[in-house]
């Protein structure tokens, strides 16, 4: 089986799409915390979002790394 050459081209885009999706799932998660009352459940959707606030911190430093890899042309 032939592997396919690494083409990072869109990386960016899709991480940026996933930066997107996360950030929906932040909002809607806080919109159904608002309207519960149930303690427990507001508390591990908390937790998720935070969980999630730290994955967009990393997603977004790797936008940041796939930008200077295209500057360099992608050269390790």
């Amino acid at each position: 089986m032939k592997h396919k050459p690494d083409d990072r081209r869109d990386n960016v885009d899709i991480l940026q799409e996933n930066i997107n999706n996360t950030l929906e799932n932040i909002r809607l998660a806080e919109e159904t915390m608002s309207e519960s009352d149930n303690e427990e459940m507001n508390q591990d959707i908390a937790a998720k979002n935070q969980r999630r606030k730290e994955a967009l911190k990393n997603m977004r430093h790797e936008i940041k790394d796939e930008a200077e890899a295209y500057e360099r042309g992608y050269d390790d």
